[in-house]
């Protein structure tokens, strides 16, 4: 039972739920962070938590209203804060004003700069500092300031999570403190799932016929996923006559140039870029085979939809996916950067449909024991708790926490 204190009056006076403020730079309709960030205030709730998601994002970027939409469905209070770039100190004014409004408990920050501003911010207002470490995927010439700015804000942070294994073993590199890192990896509401296998219908969707095999790959169109080489390895495979279709779902500044070499190589039948797909579940819907060819990642989110959707998966042995895969049981992995090793783990996948079910289903099986969202935000909150007696003593555990949260059959958003 919580405590209360008393008024003037004589009445109980139930103490303030404790406030986590999620902070994120976005850009666009957002990445595979968004939706785990989206989904944790239903389940917060459960807790006694209050919570809002906060984005600093370009300003009129039309991208955001896609974001607002699916924290409509979601249930999210979502903010929406102007950057115009690294000199706009308006942002710290802002988010400050939103902490000392809102009476923020916990700031929780999801990259480099939303962890250098929740430092600047607590000193106008006091509050506790979380942040998750995702991991960068794109290196431009920029990054390695990123990489030092983020280095020096989480080692002043008081608890850091991590979405994988090797961004734990990277923040410890960093110099994070042992006693305040935590591995808790990306999870799926799997409710969101389903895993009939394709139908005529679902192919059609995107242009092809039932007869085809199909392949599908979600992400950002930048150098870091290896999207030129999968269009590659489709082409040997369309060349060695197997009946097989690409869908890459996704928007980036390589879109012009895949297009141009899907063109020159012919591929125009048999490879599709879907763009940004509201619903990314039309895809896994559609398709006989996810593949990650990604030279850099974190946990994709991806990679465990498709396992949700029991998609048997091909990936790159990057960063994560050891974590995530093992291979033969729930997956193949294939090295990085070696489009011989994907054409045949690939091919091995047309040519066994025992292999391809087999795979599907244990992916299934893998997400359902390891990465339920609901495990995920018990993890969170322990952190939460760790904070402070004062926080721990706020934070309800009551049977509410045991209760499913309802589920919104409508939440979607592509992860790219």
């Amino acid at each position: 039972m919580m405590n209360s204190t008393l008024t003037k009056a004589g009445k109980a006076k139930m103490p303030q739920r404790p406030f986590v403020l999620h902070t994120r730079v976005v850009t666009g309709t957002g990445g595979g962070p968004e939706k785990t960030i989206l989904n944790s205030p239903r389940y917060l709730d459960r807790y006694d938590i209050d919570c809002a998601c906060l984005f600093m994002r370009p300003p009129e970027d039309p991208g955001f209203a896609t974001l607002q939409r699916r924290a409509t469905v979601a249930g999210a209070e979502i903010i929406g804060v102007d950057d115009r770039g690294a000199l706009d100190w308006n942002v710290v004014k802002e988010c400050a004003r939103i902490c000392r409004e809102r009476n923020v408990t916990v700031w929780h920050a999801h990259d480099y700069k939303s962890n250098a501003i929740g430092l600047l911010v607590r000193r106008f207002h006091k509050m506790h500092l979380v942040t998750t470490a995702h991991g960068w995927v794109r290196f431009t010439w920029r990054t390695p300031l990123y990489y030092w700015i983020d280095r020096v804000s989480m080692r002043a942070y008081e608890q850091v999570i991590c979405v994988s294994k090797d961004l734990h073993e990277a923040c410890s590199k960093a110099g994070v403190r042992a006693s305040k890192l935590h591995q808790i990896d990306n999870a799926i509401v799997l409710e969101d799932y389903k895993t009939a296998p394709p139908t005529m219908r679902d192919k059609a969707r995107f242009g092809f016929d039932s007869q085809r095999f199909l392949i599908g790959a979600v992400g950002r169109l930048s150098e870091e996923k290896g999207f030129d080489q999968l269009i590659n390895v489709v082409g040997k495979l369309i060349d060695e006559g197997q009946p097989v279709g690409l869908i890459i779902a996704g928007e980036g500044h390589l879109k012009d140039a895949l297009q141009k070499q899907i063109d020159e190589m012919q591929l125009q039948d048999h490879v599709r870029l879907a763009g940004f797909l509201p619903d990314p579940r039309e895809l896994y819907r559609a398709i006989d085979l996810f593949v990650l060819s990604s030279i850099r990642e974190g946990l994709p989110n991806v990679v465990l939809e498709a396992m949700a959707s029991q998609r048997a998966v091909v990936a790159t042995n990057c960063n994560g996916i050891p974590n995530l895969l093992t291979d033969g049981d729930n997956g193949l992995i294939v090295p990085t950067a070696d489009p011989d090793a994907l054409f045949h783990a690939i091919r091995r996948c047309i040519f066994s449909d025992e292999l391809s079910r087999q795979l599907a289903l244990q992916g299934r099986r893998t997400v359902e024991e390891r990465f339920s969202f609901d495990r995920r935000m018990q993890k969170v909150v322990d952190v939460y708790r760790r904070l402070s007696p004062d926080l721990a003593g706020r934070i309800a555990r009551s049977a509410r926490a045991a209760e499913p949260v309802e589920h919104e059959d409508e939440l979607i958003g592509c992860h790219i």
